[in-house]
């Protein structure tokens, strides 16, 4: 609100910063939550943000270009539910599947790597300075301690790595750092139903042999950019026994929620419910909240949890059948 009230200043401000190179970013806001693990969010100041759109906003059209269709995260037109028909698509006509995850991928990613990346694409030197001081004033994260081939013992404490999570440009980074790894999946190795969201990613094929090369050559290109597999998220199965993604168990004839998420959803409306109550939350405010988790739950077969999750409320029946509370 203070930096709206004096908007055309404020902006005036930040663009004489930029042009004189004087513009330095100021300190997070860091605090914990448990989604479901514990994770460290900066939230970095608001003027900050808007440098970080407006980045975001000249690079990503740059960078659009070379991410492949199925990269599915922090990009315009895509994210999580088309990445789960996309996904339910591969799995229902492979079957195999080589899950992959990374391990603790926004802490691990190293800058210079990232930096090295990001001048493949952009040679303006002016928007390199902002970008790496973005990332050169970014808060401590969590040490990860990892070591690839030619590292001494303080290697991995004198590189610096992570980007905070809560950043636009943390998010957009985050994918332009695998985006060539996506293109060995699909041009070095030929994989032909792969698929990325963030950092858990997935190819599909009959071959049983080829997932166990596919596996190994990827562990082989993550370390080239200091990264591994997280060794209990990484597995081939048979996709007939049904898989988790983004949520979702995805099974040959029907799609399930992941007991975690519906646990979360109930002790999130058991919260709605008691700040109505209370009269923190006002009805529309309840409906516009639950609406949008239904929509969410119609992506799987839930119409059975629905009718349990929902009908203790007075209204739920207009709710499922489109009108307002």
């Amino acid at each position: 609100m203070e930096f709206s009230y004096d908007l055309e200043n404020e902006i005036i401000t930040l663009q004489k910063e930029l042009e004189t190179k004087t513009y330095k970013p100021s300190d997070y806001k860091v605090f914990q939550i448990i989604d479901p693990k514990p994770r460290q969010i900066s939230a970095a100041p608001y003027r900050d943000r808007v440098i970080h759109h407006a980045l975001c906003n000249v690079i990503a059209p740059i960078f659009e270009k070379s991410f492949i269709t199925d990269s599915y995260a922090n990009r315009r037109g895509l994210g999580t539910h088309k990445a789960l028909n996309r996904f339910t698509e591969f799995a229902r006509s492979s079957r195999y599947i080589l899950q992959c995850d990374i391990k603790k991928y926004f802490p691990s990613i190293d800058h210079e790597v990232l930096k090295q990346i990001i001048r493949h694409k952009i040679k303006c030197p002016e928007t390199l300075w902002l970008i790496d001081l973005i990332m050169d004033c970014s808060n401590p994260q969590e040490t990860v301690l990892l070591y690839f081939a030619k590292d001494d013992l303080l290697s991995p404490l004198n590189r610096r790595k992570g980007l905070p999570l809560g950043n636009l440009t943390s998010q957009f980074f985050a994918n332009v750092y695998l985006n060539e790894f996506d293109r060995f999946v699909k041009q070095d190795l030929k994989a032909k139903k792969y698929l990325r969201y963030v950092d858990d990613f997935a190819l599909f094929a009959d071959d049983r042999d080829f997932l166990k090369f596919a596996k190994l050559e990827i562990e082989k290109y993550l370390a080239t950019i200091r990264l591994l597999l997280h060794p209990a998220k990484t597995q081939i199965s048979e996709t007939k026994y049904g898989v988790n993604f983004v949520g979702f168990r995805i099974l040959p004839e029907h799609i399930r929620v992941v007991p975690k998420n519906i646990r979360h959803g109930r002790k999130r409306l058991r919260y709605l419910l008691k700040k109505v109550k209370s009269n923190k939350l006002s009805n529309a405010q309840f409906y516009r909240s639950i609406q949008a988790w239904q929509g969410h739950l119609q992506h799987a077969n839930t119409w059975q949890l629905q009718q349990q999750l929902f009908s203790c409320l007075e209204y739920a029946q207009d709710t499922r059948e489109g009108a307002n509370p």
